[in-house]
């Protein structure tokens, strides 16, 4: 026992002295498990994308083929539905930014030190429920009714709804995550030196010109932070579509149809459609300063 705590002691030393070393050890067991699983996973996912499929059995072949990256990446039907997706995607991320931007400066800056822990915490309520829970909520909001219903909330309350579609599957999506906007830009303006604004104000800038020209520029890379979880999140939902979007289909949903046919090289190829517009994006918003706020 005494050699061990001796062996403890001299890894403690050795790691107090070397701050980096021993973040590299700590970080090493998790950071492997990273590489192997979900690292080595997506490898296989994109390489199962150019094998080709046996006509009758339905399995995968050894035989190289690009006829699946052809075909997600010619057929028109295919691309309109991408196109789709990047507008849903990019439209709840639209909503989340235009809520969270005045209600993050409103608990931030203007509410009352007590009240700003129970604000933060009703924002970040909707995590607190499961994601089936808070669709089925919103489908029985739009459910648009029939001959044989009466339709759901909005139906019964104001006469009418949207019902299921592209709108349904917006404003759902948006509040499914709304938090994860939120968090960010909230974070950011809690950021923000009340020294600089007290200095705006003292060279003559009125609140509107100091909202834009002093803390906006700040808030970038917080803005940016809360998109990359808002719209990666969005592209590639398949579950809210399928239970509030009738007959909207989106990337994930075409994913979902190769697999269960079931085609996994098809359903690869497919996947290259989300992968490859987060790499995008995510380079876009790492010009602007994102990961400093994750």
């Amino acid at each position: 026992m005494s050699s061990v705590a001796n062996t403890l002691r001299r890894s403690t030393r050795f790691a107090s002295k070397h701050p980096r070393v021993g973040l590299g050890i700590l970080l090493s067991g998790p950071l492997l498990w990273l590489l192997v699983v979900y690292v080595g996973s997506l490898a296989l996912l994109i390489i199962s994308a150019f094998f080709k499929l046996q006509e009758f059995t339905g399995k995968a072949t050894t035989e190289l083929t690009l006829s699946n990256l052809d075909e997600v990446a010619t057929e028109s039907a295919y691309l309109m539905m991408v196109l789709r997706s990047i507008g849903i995607a990019t439209a709840a991320t639209a909503i989340c930014f235009a809520l969270a931007l005045p209600v993050g400066f409103y608990i931030s800056k203007l509410a009352k030190s007590w009240a700003k822990r129970g604000l933060v915490v009703a924002m970040l309520l909707p995590l607190w429920a499961g994601y089936l829970v808070k669709a089925f909520a919103l489908r029985a909001v739009f459910e648009p009714g029939s001959e044989f219903g009466n339709g759901g909330f909005l139906k019964n309350t104001i006469g009418w709804s949207p019902g299921f579609g592209y709108l349904a599957v917006i404003i759902t999506l948006a509040y499914m995550w709304f938090p994860y906007m939120f968090l960010p830009i909230y974070t950011g303006f809690e950021r923000l030196p009340e020294s600089l604004l007290d200095a705006s104000s003292d060279l003559g800038a009125g609140s509107i010109r100091t909202f834009f020209s002093v803390m906006m520029p700040m808030l970038v890379p917080s803005i940016a932070a809360g998109s990359i979880f808002t719209f990666s999140l969005s592209l590639g939902d398949y579950i809210t579509v399928k239970i509030v979007g009738g007959t909207v289909q989106m990337v994930g949903n075409i994913i979902e149809r190769a697999l269960l046919a079931p085609n996994q090289p098809l359903a690869a190829a497919f996947t290259l459609w989300p992968i490859g517009i987060m790499v995008v994006y995510l380079g876009v918003m790492a010009r602007l300063g994102a990961f400093k706020n994750l």
